[in-house]
């Protein structure tokens, strides 16, 4: 039961609820208590002042041994309450008149007897009056004691003590109601607290135990589901919000991932095909002349090459992925690298009529990885010579620009259709049907460009499509001059 969230939502919210009602319970029934007892504090000293005036009144008018009595007597009829009791101590503690004398008020269950005068605390608080003005303390006796006032009450030459006696029995009674209460209340409380939290909880958490049950329906052959999101600027609806970017971007790794291993076995058949089916014509016919052995030797080396190049291009992008292809960075000059791509690549230009030209700046210093860097940019112009016609131009640029080095290769061919630019740098794509190229040319897997982008980003840099238009298309690197590392 534990294991569900709305379950210990709902405990902890009980539990806190519970501390707070608790604490809150045992404040008010002190802070009622003490209140009580403050008022029954300021309720005796009134009345003891109260029974003082009326005793000196009565006083005046008697006369004779027993004034002190009769006065006192008098008072105590004007001031009786119930459960209240009023007595008056000589000069030697004795007692000399009470309020137990009276006949009682109403049908009070409690009867005191004379021997409340007699105990020890009683007796004690009399003896402290006779030595201060007044004294307050708790003197024990009937249902709940009595909280008592003692103050020394000066007549006819002697001194007299004054003592009032008030009950704490309706007190108890009322605190034991206010405990009851608090009792009964506070679980029915967290009892109602509880099950509306278990409900609040449970739609609350609702569109989660949706998301849940729609997730677990999610798989690679329905990975174009999304989850509905109810409310899109709560917590819940960005989670929601999150999740569906998230099968967003795992949707287009499935389709790449896809589209990748069927280019792929598009690309490595073709080379299988011409290998396996001149291995079979060349062994069908036993007596052949050296020349057409030879000729099947040559098809199978250059296919085979090309099998290899599409292989050697494959591990190096799956390498990149996992990231796994280490750099193995060092101190160069970029334009001794270029200067040197650009020496290589006069072969295959001369070979198609194409005329190279270059604009280098002198003194680049660059920490990169060397091997990867001369691959990048011998993709770009055998990239650039393949799509650029007989007597076209390719042109290599590299400067320095706002802090980075700028390398350009710049063709003179038909160039690239807009709507199929986007899609230029995706793995297996080629534009052949788009751009010129020669008949003799077979062609690459359409993994130059791919790669080259990788090394740049690999260097913290970028590539580029810069222009492509009728008379021709520039591709454009740049690189950090500071250390490139991954």
């Amino acid at each position: 039961m534990l294991d569900s969230v709305r379950v210990r939502l709902t405990l902890w919210y009980s539990l806190v609820l519970a501390f707070v009602l608790v604490l809150l319970a045992v404040f008010t029934y002190f802070l009622y208590w003490r209140s009580i007892s403050q008022r029954t504090d300021t309720g005796l000293v009134e009345l003891a002042d109260a029974f003082v005036t009326t005793f000196h009144a009565e006083l005046k008018d008697e006369s004779g041994p027993d004034a002190v009595k009769n006065a006192a007597h008098v008072a105590m009829v004007e001031h009786r309450f119930r459960d209240t009791v009023i007595a008056i101590f000589g000069p030697a503690h004795d007692i000399v008149e009470s309020s137990l004398e009276l006949p009682r008020i109403g049908s009070a269950p409690e009867r005191l007897t004379a021997d409340l005068f007699s105990s020890n605390d009683l007796q004690s608080l009399v003896r402290e009056a006779a030595s201060r003005p007044s004294a307050l303390g708790y003197v024990p006796g009937g249902r709940g004691g009595f909280r008592a006032f003692a103050r020394q009450l000066p007549a006819s030459g002697e001194n007299f003590t004054l003592v009032v006696l008030q009950s704490l029995h309706p007190q108890h009674e009322m605190m034991a109601d206010i405990r009851d209460t608090f009792l009964w209340a506070i679980p029915i409380a967290l009892l109602l607290a509880g099950i509306g939290g278990y409900f609040l909880a449970r739609k609350s958490l609702a569109p989660v135990a949706a998301m849940a049950s729609q997730a677990r329906h999610m798989g690679a052959e329905n990975l174009h589901d999304r989850l509905e999101v109810a409310n899109r600027r709560d917590e819940l609806g960005q989670l929601a919000i999150s999740f569906n970017q998230l099968l967003d971007r795992l949707e287009k790794s499935f389709d790449l991932q896809r589209r990748f291993v069927a280019d792929a076995s598009h690309e490595l058949r073709t080379p299988v095909a011409i290998l396996r089916g001149e291995a079979e014509v060349t062994l069908s016919k036993p007596d052949r002349p050296p020349a057409e052995y030879r000729e099947t030797l040559a098809i199978l080396r250059d296919e085979s090459q090309r099998l290899a190049h599409i292989v050697e291009d494959l591990f190096t992008l799956t390498r990149a992925d996992a990231g796994q292809y280490p750099l193995i960075l060092r101190e160069l000059y970029l334009d001794e690298l270029a200067s040197d791509v650009l020496h290589r690549a006069r072969s295959l230009a001369i070979s198609k009529n194409i005329t190279l030209s270059s604009s280098i700046d002198p003194d680049l210093p660059l920490h990169a990885d060397e091997s990867l860097l001369r691959r990048m940019l011998l993709n770009l112009l055998d990239n650039a010579i393949k799509y650029t016609p007989e007597g076209g131009t390719v042109s290599l640029r590299c400067d320095k620009q706002d802090g980075s080095y700028v390398v350009s290769v710049t063709d003179t061919g038909s160039g690239i259709p807009s709507e199929i630019q986007p899609r230029i740098f995706e793995r297996f794509f080629r534009a052949d049907k788009t751009r010129s190229r020669s008949e003799s040319d077979t062609g690459g897997a359409g993994l130059g460009l791919s790669i080259a982008r990788w090394i740049a980003e690999a260097h913290h840099g970028r590539l580029e499509l810069t222009r492509s238009d009728s008379s021709g298309s520039t591709f454009t690197a740049y690189l950090p001059v500071g250390p490139s590392t991954r």
